[in-house]
């Protein structure tokens, strides 16, 4: 019989281990999910690795332990958690939940006590443990049945600590690890121990006397020293410290061991919460598969030729692609229905019909569709202009609710009660063993889809019209959906020996560099290798060592960062870093998305994404392409117009976010600095810090000014700002609440959007864009404090969105409206860009301002700046 192998992990310690080695992410909904996604590689990674039978992960249940009350600043002096990491301890409760791990908390305990209590059980009971944890508390459990995992680099990486290796580490048995606690103390749970005695004195005090106890029992015979004094001095201090630091390993927990069986996770809810998450990588990488449900049996024709007969006034239409590239990707089949009757036109078949294509290109045949903008681009390869959209499944369930997005049939119909449609995975399979299935079980697949558009175009409309929602699905999003579609297969020129000349000149630069730093160090080593890199700046140069991985020193950004100050040397090797990612990255990156075929790059504009209303830009993601360096700038330099003679014109909003926020706020500071164009960094600088003159507003000033104008708008956190500006969180608060008092108007918003949220349940923009917010009201105070800085933040940054999107439907009707040539080809951020014949500069000059100052009238006047060249770069 296999041996019973426990896995028990500490969840809080994992959590903030997660959160702090892995970079700032977020979902689509705007959810944070570093430390969630951290959490989720570990499970994956260990579970897999271990395979235990029995898991449990242990929570803290609150501030206040059974150690409080033997000394009352335990753990006192720590930072207040990030709301940043707050908001996440949900998800990953969830997430667990989903693995099917046991999860379990005790009040005036600590994960720590139920960890040890139920290690001890195990073993008592012949099973094998492993204890996973952040922070090496632990390492005191463990003996020949018992090894605890201790994460040090990022969140996978482990140090395992058997008796063996503690001894090895530190001469020192487990057991001991409490008494070398209770000397040297541990400032991260607030434990004194002995003034004055660091890990090396600790160690060798142990070495020679073996416990405190047996210490303090020879006091009297140590030679005289300070050290002796200090320790005199602070006896009860280090039996205290000891006490504290002590697993209690006979908790009254009311869980035992046959409650903790693990046998896999639920891989349904699992798949579900990562595509809540965003977590692609990991349902890519995944083996699970959904399972199929059993499905009303259709009838579906298999025709070759279409005849008139066969087609409606009104049908759903569904044309199925081979993957959501469909710039680079074959069409599969195409399904039709008027409700009663439903075709398949298998794909050889359905573009060289011309009584199907007539049809498709009629606008007065009303058109139904999953996806409107990525049916149109794959027609308009085959010459085929689409016309006649009345309804857009994506759109009107996006819009219905921002949290449902993609274009995923199935799981969008299954979202509105039709459930009669299977999932792409269960027909075609996954990934490599994806296939292409018979010509009948296509046919049934593709009309199913087709069917379920059809069927969910009333529900969905009347949806919206209760909303209210209607005008801004029909008059907005539907309207946009084809330009949008237009653009993508427009694509954007893109200089490819443009690119190669940056990336050769990036080469000589990086090889300057490279000898650069080979002279300061005094000799070759390979500089993207950290272990011969950290034996360069911390043995032979003597820089201070910050930080140390299980390989050696660690040469991380943010380390080399706090040293650039020590040597010349360091700043060289960022520099390095940076020009080589930029080279890989964007440079050998955008080369290799540019279509040999028309040397352009075919953005796809993810119109139903965002929880907030904004397009995202994806393969390539040209929102991306960093250009605050120079360097990156310069990357812009390669896009050009497609014909001879002709610009590239861009122009964005300015500030768009803040005179949203002053139009909703109604401050009259901000609107006042609006309305007389003031610059709006510099007043917020004036009034922040107490300045009567703009004159008297420094540069530094005016970026912190700046730094708390855009967290206001994004919802940023004091620790959020603190890590923007690089200052303490104290010092962020203040300018946070200097902020609000010196914008009472701004401070009113805020209330009163909270207020109304927790009223509805919801919050809107100005075109009556609503995200709902089923947290507002929660009883968890981290899912309640998300919530609210998202009912302050989604209005503006969802007007702004919307703002734009409707002055690219308003561009694109006076475009016509002129008769001009130019082009929509982009939009990024608060920018459009276009391509415009030379001659027609000077209408652009007048119309394009025009047309988007006044794409919807706020109480403070909207600013576009414009500039044209012959490269995007030129036009900035």
């Amino acid at each position: 019989m296999t041996k019973e192998k426990v896995l028990l992990l500490d969840g809080n310690s994992l959590a903030y281990r997660a959160f702090f080695a892995l970079p700032p992410l977020t979902s689509d909904q705007g959810v944070h999910t570093n430390a969630t996604f951290g959490f989720t590689m570990m499970l994956q990674k260990i579970v897999e690795e271990e395979k235990p039978t029995k898991m449990l992960v242990a929570f803290d249940a609150g501030k206040t332990t059974f150690r409080h009350d033997s000394y009352s600043e335990y753990k006192g002096g720590r930072q207040k958690t990030p709301p940043e990491l707050s908001e996440q301890f949900p998800y990953i409760r969830k997430l667990i939940d989903a693995y099917n791990i046991k999860r379990y908390e005790l009040p005036m305990y600590e994960a720590d006590d139920i960890i040890g209590t139920l290690a001890k059980q195990a073993v008592q009971d012949e099973m094998d443990v492993i204890i996973v944890s952040g922070d090496k508390d632990l390492t005191q459990l463990a003996d020949e049945h018992i090894t605890v995992y201790v994460t040090r680099k990022g969140i996978t990486d482990i140090e395992k600590y058997t008796p063996e290796h503690i001894e090895e580490k530190y001469g020192l048995t487990p057991y001991q690890i409490i008494d070398m606690k209770g000397l040297m103390g541990d400032s991260s749970d607030n434990i004194p121990g002995v003034p004055g005695v660091g890990e090396k004195t600790a160690i060798k005090l142990l070495k020679e006397y073996g416990s405190v106890e047996a210490l303090y029992e020879a006091i009297d015979s140590m030679k005289a020293s300070k050290m002796k004094e200090k320790l005199v001095a602070n006896e009860e201090q280090a039996h205290m410290s000891k006490k504290l630091a002590t697993i209690y390993t006979e908790a009254p927990i009311d869980i035992t061991l046959g409650d903790i069986s693990y046998s896999g996770p639920n891989e349904e809810e699992l798949l579900a919460l990562w595509r809540e998450l965003g977590f692609k990588s990991l349902i890519d990488k995944s083996d699970f598969t959904e399972t199929a449900t059993e499905q009303q049996a259709i009838e579906v024709e298999i025709v070759e030729e279409v005849t008139p007969h066969m087609l409606a006034d009104k049908m759903a239409v569904h044309v199925e692609l081979e993957n959501d590239h469909y710039h680079d990707c074959d069409a599969l089949g195409m399904a039709l229905t008027d409700g009663s009757r439903t075709i398949y036109v298998p794909i050889e078949h359905a573009f060289s019909n011309d009584i199907l294509k007539s049809w498709l290109e009629d606008e007065t045949k009303e058109k139904l569709m999953a996806d409107s903008k990525a049916t149109q681009a794959m027609l308009q390869r085959q010459g085929i202009e689409l016309k006649g959209v009345t309804f857009d499944l994506s759109l009107a369930g996006y819009i219905a609710d921002p949290s449902i997005s993609g274009d995923d049939v199935q799981a969008l119909a299954k979202e509105f009660g039709y459930t009669d449609v299977q999932s792409n995975e269960a027909i075609y399979g996954k990934g490599a063993k994806w296939t292409r299935p018979d010509e009948t079980e296509l046919a049934d697949h593709v009309a199913r889809k087709a069917i379920a558009v059809f069927m969910l175009e009333p529900v969905l409309e009347e949806k919206l019209r209760e909303n209210e929602q209607f005008e801004l699905y029909k008059n907005l999003e539907l309207p946009l959906a084809r330009i949008l579609g237009k653009m993508e297969s427009e694509g954007i020129t893109v200089r490819i020996e443009s690119l190669e000349e940056m990336g050769d000149e990036l080469a000589q630069k990086l090889e300057l560099i490279e000898s650069t730093i080979y002279e300061l160090a005094g000799e070759k080593f390979n500089i993207n290798s950290p272990k011969q890199l950290g034996v360069i700046l911390f043995e032979k140069l003597g820089l201070p060592a910050i930080k140390k991985t299980k390989t050696g020193y660690s040469t991380a950004a943010d380390v080399l960062e706090k040293l650039q100050s020590k040597h010349i040397i360091v700043k060289h090797i960022l520099d390095y870093r940076m020009l080589a990612k930029l080279r890989s990255t964007y440079i050998e990156g955008l080369i290799k998305v540019v279509h040999k075929d028309d040397s352009k790059v075919h953005t796809r504009f993810q119109q139903a994404l965002t929880a907030t209303g904004r397009l995202s830009s994806t393969d390539p993601n040209l929102q991306n392409i960093p250009i605050r360096l120079e360097e990156g700038r310069k990357i812009r330099k390669a896009f050009v117009p497609s014909k001879p003679e002709w610009v590239l014109f861009a122009a964005d909003y300015s500030q768009i976010e803040l005179r949203v926020l002053a139009h909703m706020c109604q401050d009259e500071v901000l609107v006042e600095a609006f309305r007389e164009g003031m610059d709006i960094h510099t007043r917020t600088a004036m009034n922040v810090f107490g300045i009567t003159s703009p004159e008297e507003v420094t540069s530094n000033m005016r970026r912190t000014a700046k730094a708390v104008n855009f967290g206001i708008v994004y919802g940023i956190s004091d620790y959020g700002l603190s890590q923007s500006l690089d200052i303490t969180r104290k010092e962020a608060a203040e300018f946070i609440e200097n902020y609000l008092a010196s914008f009472p108007g701004v401070k009113g918003y805020m209330d009163n959007i909270i207020k109304d949220a927790k009223k509805q349940g919801f919050v809107t923009t100005i075109l009556n864009r609503r995200r709902y917010l089923p947290d507002i009201n929660s009883s968890n105070f981290n899912l309640r404090s998300f919530a609210e800085r998202t009912a302050m933040n989604t209005p503006i940054q969802g007007s702004a969105a919307d703002i734009i999107k409707k002055a690219m439907i308003d561009i694109d009707a006076r475009l016509k409206e002129e008769g001009l040539q130019t082009k929509l080809l982009l939009q990024v951020h608060d920018e459009l860009i276009f391509e415009a014949p030379t001659e027609e500069v000077e209408i652009l000059e007048r119309i394009v301002p025009e047309v988007m100052e006044n794409a919807i009238e706020l109480i403070v006047p909207l600013k576009v700046d414009f500039s044209y060249g012959p490269t995007w770069y030129d036009a900035k």
